[in-house]
């Protein structure tokens, strides 16, 4: 965004670590995030349309680096090997008084905070345990890939996150799926983000 434009809409930031549960707590809030005029921005990611996981755009690795080039992302960066982008075009969604929920990266949070000053970064936490059984029963990675996972789990740990429960910014997605949309929805109602 230029540095003068003023946004109507707020980016919500979603992170955690693969395997949390974002995705699946993006499609079951997706209903109550409708209500609040948030919409969902669907990544583009350079992993096969036909894998697993999340509804994203699948490219190939040149076809990434061309939208890059083209300017077709508002963000994009690389984790876990792969390459994301967040499609141009939220920032006339939330110059039109939309809310937009992307599913954002934790070392990236920095270069957004300075593209959206006012964005609300949530940080989705999950309990060791839960995450391995998750990360074994979606069959994406091997042991090693699963290790490494639950290393990076670890920086997601609550006394690592204190400051992000403090602030009221931290979910826990370790018991219920339900609750935690209903605790998502409470904080960006307390952030608030509503019908304008």
């Amino acid at each position: 965004m230029s540095g003068g434009e003023k946004l109507k809409g707020r980016l919500v930031y979603l992170m955690g670590p693969s395997g949390s549960g974002k995705d699946s707590l993006i499609d079951a809030a997706r209903d109550a995030l409708a209500q609040l005029n948030c919409v969902v921005a669907r990544r583009v990611i350079t992993r096969s349309a036909e894998s697993a996981g999340e509804s994203a755009f699948g490219v190939s690795v040149e076809a990434f680096a061309d939208l890059v080039r083209a300017g077709a992302f508002a963000m994009s960066w690389r984790a876990n090997g792969l390459g994301y982008g967040i499609p141009v075009e939220i920032d006339q969604w939330l110059a039109e008084g939309r809310h937009v929920l992307v599913n954002g990266s934790r070392e990236y949070l920095p270069q957004a905070q300075e593209r959206y000053p006012t964005l609300i970064p949530v940080l989705l936490s999950v309990r060791s345990d839960v995450l391995r059984q998750r990360l074994m029963s979606r069959g994406r990675e091997g042991i090693e890939e699963i290790e490494a996972r639950l290393a990076r789990n670890a920086l997601f740990a609550p006394n690592e996150s204190a400051g992000w429960a403090e602030a009221g910014l931290l979910l826990d997605n370790s018991d219920g799926l339900s609750l935690t949309v209903s605790h998502l929805m409470d904080l960006l109602r307390r952030e608030g983000v509503s019908i304008l």
